[in-house]
């Protein structure tokens, strides 16, 4: 599918000083459980490991995305044209939420940044269906999901998915558990953000108490749009200030 690199700090060993007091996790996925190749240890304060998922080691490739990075994470459909669920992706997940994870819950905001390179197909075939012009709508990034999810609703998300017929680059969030999300999309085609075989950080930024929303690509905004009007997180009106709900989070990172 594409080899991605997941940084939530954005370099390798060093947070700037003005994220270390909002820092919940980090990975540079050079920092493998000890004695466990398929874990990755959390640089951030929250110890939340992440496991990788049906690749293993094999995930950590020589691929650094900047000065000072060596590795980086890849995932990929293994294989396409057979449905299973083979593919190399990485996370956490529990059905009751991950108590390690509990900095997000009922916060006024969250911030999710990495290194990503789009490399292979993208998107990828639909290895669900028969027809071989069938192909996903949607590739993840990363993202928090919200404390009801079963896997799929998201409280945070960078990704890419269709919007009106046009696959973009987009921020995906949720405030309230089981309610609406909202989605800040790009203008830009998804290929000039994310150009192919070229090492690129993402961030996607949610305001829960204002209802804004933003993107960043190295460092600088992206103009985009919202895909829905009126009010869909129910941040007017009290409570002030609005916040997420105060429920435990599960922990998702690159998947096809």
């Amino acid at each position: 599918m594409q080899a991605e690199r997941v940084d939530q700090a954005g370099q390798t060993g060093r947070v700037l000083p003005s994220l270390r007091s909002g820092l919940v996790a980090h990975y540079d996925f050079e920092h493998p459980a000890k004695g466990d190749p398929a874990v990755e240890r959390d640089q951030g304060r929250s110890g939340t490991d992440l496991a990788l998922v049906n690749g293993g080691a094999a995930m950590r490739v020589k691929d650094g995305a900047h000065a000072g990075s060596r590795r980086s994470l890849q995932v990929r459909q293994v294989n396409p044209t057979t449905m299973g669920n083979d593919d190399w992706k990485a996370g956490v997940y529990s059905a009751t939420g991950v108590p390690t994870l509990r900095a997000f819950n009922g916060v006024r905001g969250t911030t999710i940044m990495g290194w990503f390179k789009m490399t292979g197909r993208n998107p990828s075939p639909n290895s669900n269906t028969a027809d071989p012009g069938d192909f996903y709508g949607a590739i993840g990034l990363a993202g928090v999901l919200s404390g009801t999810s079963q896997g799929h609703d998201v409280r945070a998300l960078l990704e890419l998915i269709t919007v009106g017929g046009e696959m973009r680059v987009v921020a995906l969030g949720r405030r309230v558990d089981g309610s609406a999300s909202q989605t800040f999309a790009a203008n830009l085609p998804w290929q000039s953000v994310l150009p192919q075989n070229e090492w690129v950080f993402l961030t996607a930024t949610s305001d829960f108490d204002s209802g804004r929303m933003r993107l960043y690509r190295n460092g600088q905004p992206l103009e985009g749009f919202y895909t829905l009007t009126g009010d869909p997180w129910g941040v007017e009106g009290p409570p002030h200030p609005g916040t997420a709900s105060p429920s435990a989070t599960p922990l998702t990172m690159p998947s096809p």
